[in-house]
């Protein structure tokens, strides 16, 4: 038998790590890993025309599995691309491990061709960044950097140079057990106590929570119902918390509604669970705050706080409900249900008048259509800018569903690259990429992998000719918008071109048909749809500072439009709020 070298060797470990498949471009420097991957059945190569895309796919296929996934980038510029994919899923604590590779290790430091020094250069999006400098290293070292992509939740780059991942494998390579899940964290019985003493001394508790609240749904609702607290959410709290919740006052931040920022204002001891919620402006000054989280490095760093719980959500409430006393008192939680439907019901209004002959196409009614008519279990990965805004207040969560979005990087161009990661999970599964044009156009290089590769995304292109979130955060600043138009070409036309269905939008009577086609197609589509560019009203008096970075600090809503169905639900929840 002839011997392994050091990248069939790699290509062995990432599979016994439970890696499916590598996402990249191809390279000199990455030919012996591409050729030990084309010869081992247990993993495929995925072959995207952007490094980018590599890294935010096996991001996005992390957050949908849960287990590690990879990604590779040839030596110099090969790596530098992954580098922004790789910062979002750093920050969306997705594992992923990244291979860069690196010019021949005789050169390192000498100015050769393409030379950078990927160690150094990933360090602040990873947990772990090393050289492989010789072949004895590397079960090791690639083991250390699973481990730690595993077990911190995050990213790890190993930097290996293409002339050693081709030298022979060192013999008698340890088979060493790999980690592959996380525990569950549970919290010290000191600081049980200590919650449990302020939980029986409020009178008013208001839960916020985020998406550390994945997976402990009961236990919320349990918690919130012995205590009787609202629940509000962050936008990455959405998914796992505002579905069958009798308790729901909305979301708060920029992009919010209802009564969230009330909830969390005039309760006397807030509860924030699994969030790094990073608009402190949001945040209360003046009433407790306590915060349970298993990661001890977000605990108290957007507020102060007067108790810090390290554990995981799911743990720590099955230690806390059993031990709270039951409050009696809806008082508060009514008033809050209460405030959250009224202003729901102030709101709604902007997506229903006149929406069917309103040309250009309203933005909100095609995500309130798309919706209705999307499946029960789809995925839909969101651009950053105003498809925040669409999908935060018109897709409803209801347990089965995911949404994706560089909702902590806040990247441009995300939703395509996502929605690859998300389709190779599952190809019977809808996923839809919710995508907005100057998004669209930065990657749309990489709609040619949906065809190469036949993979059914569905491409809904919210198409507005113009970066709508910039010339927001720009009127708001009191400036004319300045560089912000695109002009478009037909982007269905472009999908037919590259060999998809495709489909082009003008009038609101013609969009279900044209939704319903899409889904119905077996393989790729795009639906481009001329959406109105003034979709959003600006309220009359807002400073400069308060949209800086999307922290607001005066004003607690900044768009106004409307909620979908969400005032159904709203509605349902106060139908049991006592009449005075």
């Amino acid at each position: 038998m002839a011997k392994q070298n050091v990248a069939e060797q790699f290509v062995d470990i990432l599979v016994k790590a439970g890696v499916k498949r590598l996402y990249g471009v191809v390279g000199d420097s990455l030919n012996p890993v591409v050729d030990a991957v084309r010869r081992n059945a247990a993993i495929d190569w995925v072959h995207v025309r952007h490094e980018e895309t590599a890294a935010f796919a096996a991001g996005a296929e992390a957050q949908i599995t849960g287990r590690l996934t990879a990604c590779a980038g040839s030596c110099g510029p090969g790596n530098l691309h992954l580098i922004n994919g790789l910062y979002d899923a750093h920050r969306s604590m997705a594992p992923v491990l990244a291979l860069a590779s690196h010019i021949p290790s005789s050169e390192i430091g000498l100015g050769y061709f393409q030379e950078t020094h990927p160690d150094q250069l990933f360090r602040e999006c990873s947990h772990y960044s090393e050289l492989i400098s010789s072949p004895k290293q590397m079960p090791r070292l690639l083991q250390t950097a699973i481990q730690n992509a595993v077990g911190r939740s995050g990213v790890s780059v190993v930097s290996l140079p293409g002339d050693i991942a081709d030298q022979p494998a060192p013999d008698k390579a340890a088979e060493t057990a790999l980690v592959t899940s996380r525990p569950s964290v549970r919290p010290g019985d000191t600081e049980i106590d200590k919650l449990v003493a302020m939980i029986d001394a409020a009178d008013r508790i208001t839960l916020f929570c985020g998406s550390g609240t994945a997976g402990a749904h009961a236990e919320v609702m349990e918690f919130a119902e012995k205590v009787k607290s609202p629940v509000g959410h962050a936008l990455r709290g959405k998914e796992w918390i505002q579905y069958d919740n009798p308790f729901d006052v909305g979301m708060s931040g920029l992009l919010g509604y209802g009564a969230a920022y009330e909830a969390t204002h005039e309760c006397d001891l807030l509860i924030l669970l699994g969030t790094d919620f990073p608009y402190n402006a949001f945040l209360p000054d003046d009433v407790k705050i306590a915060q349970v989280d298993v990661r001890p490095e977000h605990l108290g760093r957007r507020s102060k706080l007067d108790l810090a719980v390290w554990g995981d959500v799911k743990e720590t409430l099955r230690c806390l409900t059993p031990r709270v006393k039951e409050k009696n008192n809806r008082r508060f939680l009514d008033k809050m249900l209460k405030k959250h439907a009224d202003a729901l019901e102030g709101v709604v209004k902007a997506y229903t008048r006149k929406v069917e002959k309103h040309v250009p196409v309203h933005p909100e009614y095609v995500a309130s259509v798309l919706d209705e008519l999307a499946d029960d279990d789809a995925v839909f990965t969101v651009d950053t800018g105003m498809c925040n805004v669409w999908a935060a207040r018109y897709i409803t969560p209801n347990g089965r569903r995911r949404v994706i979005g560089s909702f902590s990087h806040g990247s441009m161009a995300n939703a395509l690259p996502m929605a690859i990661g998300a389709q190779f999970t599952d190809r019977r599964r809808q996923v839809v990429s919710m995508s907005g044009d100057g998004g669209f156009s930065m990657l749309m290089g990489d709609f040619l992998t949906l065809v190469q590769y036949d993979l059914p995304v569905k491409v809904v292109l919210f198409n507005n000719s113009s970066l709508g979130m910039v010339e927001l955060e720009m009127l708001v600043a009191g400036l004319p918008s300045y560089g912000t138009t695109n002009k478009n070409p037909d982007f269905a036309a472009v999908a037919r071109a590259c060999g998809a269905h495709g489909v082009r939008v003008e009038k609101p009577k013609d969009l279900a048909g044209a939704l319903k086609s899409a889904f119905k197609h077996k393989g790729p589509a795009l639906v481009d749809i001329v959406t109105d560019p003034n979709a959003l009203s600006i309220p009359p008096k807002i400073s400069k500072e308060m949209v800086t970075g999307f922290a607001l600090s005066a004003s607690k809503i900044v768009l106004d439009g409307g909620v979908g169905r969400m005032l159904q639900m709203a509605r349902s929840n106060v139908r049991n709020v006592p009449r005075p």
